[in-house]
């Protein structure tokens, strides 16, 4: 018997949590994520605290994290998510009043996925939801080569002894990843999608997909904004000088 689209069993949603101590900013978020059929906010906070207890109740697949707040801010909540390994599977994407700011760094340290402006407009936050929830990063070539690469090369807000004692652990770690690996690495710092990493290479999206998962599995990275990180904080990539 056939079968039409509509008899076939549909993904689950998207599971959100909202994270702002703006209840008016919320409410707009929560209206625009509820009309997506593929989407739906399961819990909203007002402040960090509260985001981590919610996190840990409601088991979302990402979370949308407001960066300043007051009391638990949102750099200290998203460290929490990801330091639990019961939250392993959750994806954080910081809200910025100012996508350029040191603030971002320090959230890609934390363990966020990445950062999205609030003055974004409806489709990009929708689609950085299901970006994130992809296991992607939000990280564009301009932000990674500029923005990240700037703020890694000063230290990123790290105090000099905190940085260099990452930057040698990071680098023996890059020790265990064989030469494509770290030649693929390389490209991902670049802000490269995968498509564009099998161009440069010669090889298939899927093969450079298998070995970004592999490079994250050895690097302990949740997944590609943190590849960027540790590749530039091991000393594996410099950034340019423009």
């Amino acid at each position: 018997m056939d079968h039409t689209a509509t008899d076939l069993p549909s993904a689950a949603p998207v599971r959100v949590l909202l994270v702002d101590d703006q209840a008016l900013l919320r409410s707009a978020f929560k209206v625009l994520v509820d009309s997506e059929p593929d989407m739906e906010v399961v819990g909203e906070a007002s402040d960090g605290a509260q985001a981590v207890e919610l996190a840990r109740r409601t088991r979302p697949d990402v979370v949308l994290m407001d960066i300043r707040m007051p009391g638990t801010d949102g750099l200290a909540a998203t460290r929490m998510i990801s330091a639990d390994p019961d939250l392993a599977d959750v994806r954080v994407v910081m809200l910025t009043t100012f996508e350029v700011d040191e603030y971002v760094v320090s959230a890609l340290r934390a363990g966020a996925s990445g950062f999205l402006g609030k003055g974004a407009e409806p489709d990009e936050l929708l689609n950085a939801i299901r970006v994130a929830a992809a296991g992607d990063a939000l990280l564009s070539p301009a932000a990674t080569k500029g923005l990240i690469a700037t703020f890694l090369a000063q230290g990123g807000g790290a105090d000099p002894a905190t940085a260099a004692a990452s930057a040698g652990s990071h680098a023996q770690r890059l020790a265990a990843l064989t030469v494509r690996e770290r030649e693929v690495l390389v490209h991902v710092a670049a802000g490269l999608s995968n498509d564009g990493i099998a161009g440069r290479l010669e090889v298939s999206p899927l093969t450079v997909k298998t070995h970004v998962n592999r490079a994250m599995a050895k690097l302990g990275a949740r997944d590609r904004a943190q590849l960027v990180v540790i590749a530039y904080e091991s000393g594996l990539v410099r950034p340019r000088a423009e």
